[in-house]
């Protein structure tokens, strides 16, 4: 009909991205001009949040949006926040937002208000700062020189992983440093206790296609601060290992061998002993409690009973086949030959690659456990 109001949408996707052309110039007057008055302060907050973090890509997109009736001057929408990193991210990260718009009087629409929903992006919970190392980028919400140690020990563990595993992935390693283990957790939208304790955890990108390998490692601020400073660099080098090798760990892939590779290749050249690496083990052994078994999938699980024996188990398993059967050249293609068999395969890729099947080669380690 002649008198029927004009549709909204194509007025809110002009204002997006409007707004998203102001975020990524730091243009704070261009950014004024597409939110109310009230909401200003918080946006220019936002504005110098995200200062400091390399963005390749910025945008929203709107997903859930109902035309509202003929007089309304408020609207609530449903948008994806879009953004890729400079150098690091080969897909867009998105994060869910609730966006509230108000009509002037002129009857043009604002931004009031926007809210995350479900996983948060780093700025969401602080002002971002970046330091760029030679083989890695750092973003956190702490100050610079504790920043700069990370980004030194990123720098040491790229090529230390490249040399055993490659460098195919290519980019820079990206690692994350919120503040505090609760920001740790609203990162990746679990419970704040789901990954107390652990040091750090490697992950894709939230909205990345599925299968994507993982991309970045977030830092636990708490339980890094805990550890010493061989530690810390085990620790960066162990999920640097889970960048490097994600493409060939598939679902079917044992856990005792994803985290022993990751622990053999961070502790690779390090000069520790097998009783400093597997402290608790050892312990176990000395007072008679000798694993008959590969630790299981379920032994890896943030707060399981023993979980640091099951490290400790794995990483002397990718040990042993590094020393009995050719070097990390064997560990490293038993790997890759366990991703590309297939689900219910890992004997015939241990056939193929060890000569030996599974129940004998966990004769062999259990062996290899009573010796220490």
């Amino acid at each position: 009909p002649p008198d029927a109001p004009a549709p909204v949408r194509p007025a809110l996707d002009a204002l997006r991205a409007a707004r998203a052309r102001a975020l990524r110039a730091g243009d704070a007057t261009a950014l004024a001009a597409t939110c109310t008055p009230g909401a200003v302060a918080a946006q220019t907050e936002l504005l110098a949040r995200i200062a400091g973090v390399p963005l390749a890509e910025f945008g929203y997109r709107i997903t859930s949006f109902t035309e509202p009736p003929p007089g309304a001057d408020r609207l609530v929408a449903a948008a994806e926040l879009g953004y890729r990193l400079t150098g690091t991210d080969d897909f867009p990260a998105l994060c869910q937002r609730r966006l509230e718009f108000d009509r002037t009087a002129d009857g043009r629409w604002l931004l009031d208000t926007e809210q995350p929903t479900g996983s948060v992006a780093l700025w969401d919970l602080g002002a971002v700062h970046a330091t760029d190392g030679r083989s890695c980028l750092v973003l956190g919400l702490a100050d610079q020189a504790t920043l700069g140690e990370l980004a030194a020990l990123g720098d040491r563990a790229a090529p230390a992983v490249a040399e055993v595993w490659g460098n195919g992935r290519g980019g820079r390693l990206l690692l994350e440093l919120p503040a505090t283990e609760e920001q740790f957790a609203r990162l990746m939208d679990v419970p704040a206790d789901t990954y107390k304790g652990i040091a750090a955890v490697t992950l894709a990108v939230s909205g990345a296609p599925l299968h994507t390998p993982a991309d970045r490692i977030l830092v636990n601020p708490d339980a890094y601060r805990e550890l010493s400073q061989i530690g810390r660099r085990v620790v960066v080098t162990h999920e640097a290992t889970h960048v490097a090798t994600r493409a060939d760990t598939k679902a079917w892939t044992p856990l005792w061998l994803s985290e022993g590779v990751a622990d053999w290749t961070a502790y690779r050249d390090s000069g520790r002993t097998a009783h400093q690496i597997a402290p608790e083990l050892t312990a176990d052994v000395r007072a008679g409690r000798i694993p008959t078994a590969l630790p299981e999938d379920t032994a890896f699980a943030a707060g399981a009973t023993g979980i640091a024996q099951a490290y400790e188990m794995a990483w002397l398993a990718c040990d042993l086949i590094v020393r009995r059967y050719g070097g990390q050249e064997r560990l490293v293609a038993l790997y890759r030959a366990v991703g590309a068999a297939g689900a219910g395969q890992l004997e015939r890729a241990f056939r193929t690659e060890l000569g030996v099947g599974v129940a004998e080669f966990t004769k062999q380690w259990t062996a290899e456990v009573a010796k220490l």
